[in-house]
């Protein structure tokens, strides 16, 4: 139950914070000695099962599906549903929120433009305004948003 409220812990995966996710759960799923069947030498199941190493294969690939699953947000599982590896959903993830992903990239520019504060502390809004600027240049590097604009876009979306 104590590993449930580790990983319970962890923000939900969600469009807008995958950077974060990545970084947790990377430190997670090392710390639960499963690497090695996401981002490891196991990510593929044993093709003999010497010594019931394709049990214990099962068993450390089921425990960081179920890590993974439970650790992001419900649109999120459709991305991953029909992967049979860790190691394949996590390269799904990689690939959906890579820096090459013009999907990805129209989705945080019209995340921006609707930016508003809502019930964010002023200190949280500027941080996901420039959140998002951050990531928006790392996808594009020819999209770097100006200070100017940076300004305009958190001045508009402030409460009254």
């Amino acid at each position: 139950m104590g590993d449930l409220q580790v990983v319970g812990g962890i923000k939900k995966l969600n469009n807008n914070n995958y950077k974060t996710w990545e970084t947790c759960m990377k430190s997670y799923i090392q710390g639960q000695d499963l690497w090695e069947v996401v981002g490891g030498s196991e990510t593929t199941p044993p093709e003999e099962d010497v010594n019931g190493a394709l049990r214990k294969w099962k068993i450390k690939a089921g425990k960081a599906m179920f890590s993974l699953k439970t650790t992001i947000e419900e649109e999120m599982l459709e991305h991953i549903r029909d992967e049979n590896t860790p190691k394949e959903a996590w390269d799904t993830f990689l690939m959906l929120f890579s820096k090459k992903n013009d999907t990805r990239l129209q989705l945080l520019e019209n995340e921006l433009l609707s930016i508003s504060q809502r019930d964010m502390t002023i200190a949280q809004y500027f941080h996901k305004v420039k959140s998002i600027c951050r990531e928006i240049t790392e996808i594009d590097p020819q999209s770097v948003i100006a200070e100017a604009r940076m300004k305009r876009i958190i001045i508009h979306g402030l409460r009254p």
